[in-house]
Formats: C-alpha cells, sequence, structure tokens
C-alpha cells in the first residue's frame, strides 16, 4: 500500500513538474529567429506544390527543411507584399510602415527612417539584436541601425567570396554568401545561447543574377520546365512606356539568356529558372542548418523561427519575368512560423496577412505593445483564434522607378477580387475575379459583367487610400509623363 502511494506521489510531482515546465516555457520571452529571402515566390516550396497537385508548375522542387517548418508549426496560404520590390519591402519589414510614408519608394534609396523598427524596440526591452546578410536599403553600408551586431554586406552584394561588413567595418569571405551568413547566424546564436536574442537572417538568393551554390549547380538540369497557363498574355502596359535605355541592357533581370530567341518566355529563360531554384535549394539546407542548431542546443522549444520573402517573382506570367507588378505571382510570399512552447503543429491559416504585419507580431511575440507608427496588425491572434474584425483586403502600392517600364501602380486586393488602376492611364485599368480566375486570365474593368465588382472595389480602394493616407510620396522617381499625365510612348524607330 505504500509502495502504491509513493508511487502515485511520485506520478503526480512527474506530472507537476513537467506541467510547470511547460508552463514556464510558454511565459518566458522567446528568442526570434527571422529568416526572409530575395524574390522567392509563394508557390516555391515543395509544401505548396504537393497541395497544388497537377497544376504545380515545379513539382521536382523539394524544402525538406522548409516543409518541417511548415509541418511543426503554422503556414500562411494568403500572405502578400504591399508593395513587390526589394527595399520598399524589406524597409515595411523593419518599420511597419507603407512606403508611401517611410521614405523609402525605390531601390536606390537609403533607409532615413530608422529610429522606430521592431529591432529598436526589441532592444529597448532586453533583447540581443542582430543583423546578417542582405540589408539593401540603396547601397548603404556600416552597422545595421537597432541591431546590437551585423554581419552585412552593401547593396546587392555578390554570390561568391562576398566582403562582408562587421559591424560597418569590411571583412574577405570565402564561399556562397547564403552560406557564409547562415554560419555567422550560427556562431551568434551559440555564443549568445543563454540570452534572450533577435537574430534577422536575409539571404541574397533568389535575386539575380542566380548563381546556386556549386553543390546545386546542376540539381535542376534535367527536370522538365512547365509554361505558364498565362505566358502569351500581355500587361496593358507592356511596351508602352519610353524609358531611358539601360547601359547593358542584356544584362536586366527580364533579359533572355538563350542565345536564340524563341516566342516562349520560358524557353529564353530555361537556364535562369533552374539556376533560381538551384539557388533556394541552398537556402532550404541552410534554414536545416540553423533548425538543427537550435535542436543541439535545446533552444528549439522557445525560439520562434519565422521564414519569408520580401516578394515573389515572375517566370513568365503575364510574358513577365522581376516582380513589381500586381499580379498574383509577384505580391504572394511564403510565411511559415514555428513557436512549439506556444503554436500548434500543421496549423494553416487563409487570412489576408502583410509583410506590413512582420514587425508588429515580432513586439507582439516578445509581450510589447507595438508603436503608433506601425500600420500593421500582429497575426499572432490568427493563429490562436483570438483575432476579431480581421482584414479582408489591403492596398496595394508601386511607385514608378528609373529606368523600369513598370507604371506606377495602386491597387485592391480582398480575398475574392482584384482591382488595379494606373494613374493617368484609367485605359490600362484591370478588374479580376479571383474566386472564378485565380490565374487573371480575365480582365472584366471593362465588361459589363464586371460592373458590380468594379463598384465595390473602387469604393474598398478609396476606404484603403483614407486609411493608410494614401499619397503620391515626392520622393518617388518622376514619372515620364506627358503634359496630359499620361506615359510617354516610345519612339517609333524609323526605318530608312
Amino acid at each position: 500500500m505504500i509502495k502504491k502511494l509513493v508511487l502515485m506521489s511520485l506520478l503526480v510531482t512527474q506530472g507537476f513538474c513537467q506541467a510547470f515546465a511547460q508552463q514556464s516555457t510558454a511565459s518566458k520571452r522567446p528568442n526570434i529567429i527571422l529568416i526572409y529571402t530575395d524574390d522567392q515566390r509563394f508557390d516555391a516550396l515543395s509544401v505548396v506544390q504537393k497541395e497544388q497537385g497537377d497544376k504545380a508548375r515545379f513539382p521536382w522542387f523539394t524544402t525538406p527543411n522548409l516543409d518541417r517548418l511548415a509541418g511543426e508549426g503554422v503556414r500562411f496560404r494568403n500572405a502578400f507584399v504591399i508593395n513587390s520590390l526589394c527595399s520598399p519591402s524589406r524597409s515595411t519589414m523593419l518599420n511597419g510602415r507603407y512606403n508611401h510614408l517611410n521614405g523609402i519608394a525605390n531601390n536606390h534609396t537609403g533607409l532615413s527612417d530608422t529610429t522606430v523598427t521592431y529591432a529598436t524596440e526589441l532592444r529597448k526591452a532586453g533583447y540581443r539584436t542582430a543583423f546578417f546578410g542582405k540589408w539593401h536599403m540603396g547601397k548603404e553600408s556600416g552597422k545595421r541601425p537597432g541591431f546590437d551586431y551585423s554581419a552585412s554586406f552593401v547593396g546587392q552584394g555578390q554570390y561568391f567570396d562576398c566582403p562582408i561588413e562587421i559591424n560597418g567595418k569590411p571583412e574577405p569571405s570565402k564561399g556562397w554568401v547564403d552560406d557564409v551568413s547562415t554560419t555567422n547566424a550560427i556562431e551568434y546564436i551559440k555564443a549568445h545561447q543563454s540570452e534572450t536574442f533577435l537574430v534577422t537572417l536575409a539571404f541574397k538568393s533568389g535575386h539575380g543574377p542566380f548563381q546556386p551554390p556549386a553543390r546545386h549547380k546542376d540539381t535542376f538540369a534535367n527536370v522538365k520546365l512547365t509554361k505558364p497557363t498565362t505566358e502569351n498574355l500581355d500587361s496593358p502596359y507592356k511596351g508602352q512606356i519610353e524609358t531611358p535605355r539601360r547601359q547593358n541592357s542584356n544584362t536586366g533581370q527580364n533579359a533572355a539568356q538563350n542565345t536564340t530567341p524563341s516566342a516562349s518566355w520560358t524557353e529564353n529563360n530555361d537556364q535562369k529558372i533552374r539556376n533560381y531554384f538551384g539557388a533556394l535549394k541552398g537556402v532550404d539546407e541552410n534554414v536545416g542548418r540553423v533548425l538543427r542548431t537550435l535542436d543541439s542546443l535545446r533552444l528549439d522549444q522557445n525560439t520562434v523561427v519565422i521564414f519569408s520573402s520580401d516578394n515573389g517573382f515572375f517566370f513568365g506570367e503575364h510574358g513577365l519575368g522581376d516582380k513589381r507588378a500586381a499580379y498574383e505571382e509577384s505580391i504572394r510570399i511564403p510565411l511559415l512560423v514555428r513557436y512549439p512552447a506556444r503554436f500548434p503543429k500543421g496549423k494553416k491559416i487563409d487570412k489576408i496577412v502583410l509583410n506590413l504585419d512582420n514587425a508588429p507580431t515580432l513586439l507582439d511575440l516578445a509581450g510589447i505593445q507595438p508603436p503608433a507608427s506601425f500600420q500593421g496588425k500582429s497575426w499572432v491572434p490568427l493563429i490562436e483564434e483570438k483575432a476579431k474584425d480581421w482584414r479582408t483586403s489591403f492596398l496595394y502600392e508601386y511607385f514608378y522607378e528609373t529606368p523600369y517600364n513598370t507604371p506606377t501602380i495602386k491597387a485592391i486586393r480582398t480575398e475574392t477580387g482584384k482591382l488595379v488602376q494606373y494613374p493617368g492611364e484609367e485605359g490600362w485599368s484591370e478588374l479580376y475575379d479571383l474566386s472564378k480566375d485565380p490565374n487573371e486570365t480575365t480582365n472584366l474593368y471593362q465588361s459589363a459583367g464586371g460592373e458590380k465588382l468594379k463598384k465595390q472595389l473602387l469604393g474598398e480602394l478609396s476606404k484603403q487610400e483614407k486609411a493608410t493616407g494614401y499619397v503620391n510620396p515626392d520622393y518617388a522617381d518622376a514619372r515620364p509623363v506627358d503634359e496630359k499625365g499620361q506615359y510617354k510612348r516610345p519612339a517609333k524607330e524609323i526605318i530608312p
């Protein structure tokens, strides 16, 4: 009898200790690791490719480590950026503000609005803060503001043997840049494992020129490439804007790589697509390295790991490469989060979340009230099913950037529809019923059948412009327009 009582007492004590340990872990402020790539499409994850089934364009692409994150955490299936361009998106992730307010409307301007970011606020709250990899606010150099430590590179950097600025002081590096950045981040985590830390790891991949690590140079050499269903659909502004000629113009992101062009964007950019996925394969492996480090240090339970991208990317959809435009492949991004001490496994969320939500979410995870300047919302209540009055639409913006040929864009995207406007060019406007036409193949703007949807979305666009304080900022590049506010058309070449 006594033995039974002792055994029962031990079991109760053990259960209490386990419950206390779990509660203690959940109540302790978590470490935070924010990882993001460059130009990674929302569907450049094998978990998404599997979900798409026979509609998947890249079924041969596998990301076991990112799939692990999705399986052990939460996957947001409708994550978007408010501006599909590198520097604007990265600045929004930092300071939680729309680009018409935060000083960044293009890729060649430095970030002046760094006084209040997720990094400054977490640092004030006692977090050790560190930044690794691609900063890319113009060509800013120096120690990254708001972070105690940074190991970063200037501008776009380079894929191999990239000089790294350690707290602003340049040092040489050897090897593939995203391997180097990951190693630097892991060394920092190990050195500060006893403290509460924020680590931001920003990869160069998959930005052009697409240069995978040597181990993946030929990984996708023989896979079958599938053309998008919208490859032969042109955007309304294609060939309609006079832009300055770029030096070495055939080195741009839209340049064809095949020496003998065909009518197919996919065929003309065959090697580019293969190299892009080779680079992202390297990213997946580096995410795996970070996860294994957390496992080995027993930091996995109370560390939030977030994975995302600064924007999407076109591979021939609407005949486009690059990003910028408001079609889905450009504005949708991957978003995965794992926090074992608090969040469920394998949860999928279809509500609209934005890169604008990045900064307030990080503060929420740390139990910190967001500053009034942040315009986004924490998505933590969505995961915990406590969200009230969540957004059902958002304003998308893009500002003309010299010397590219994408016009300034205002768009509204709801859960089921999209309206795209090009200020000064009403004839280019686009309207899509995404519930019936997810690939955006049928523009309803001028059709009688689209009148009800157009009226609804015009009202929602006006509402969101007011809510976000929309303006065309004076720091945006000047548009090449005529006295009527329309874009200047390319001069026709005169053939003698």
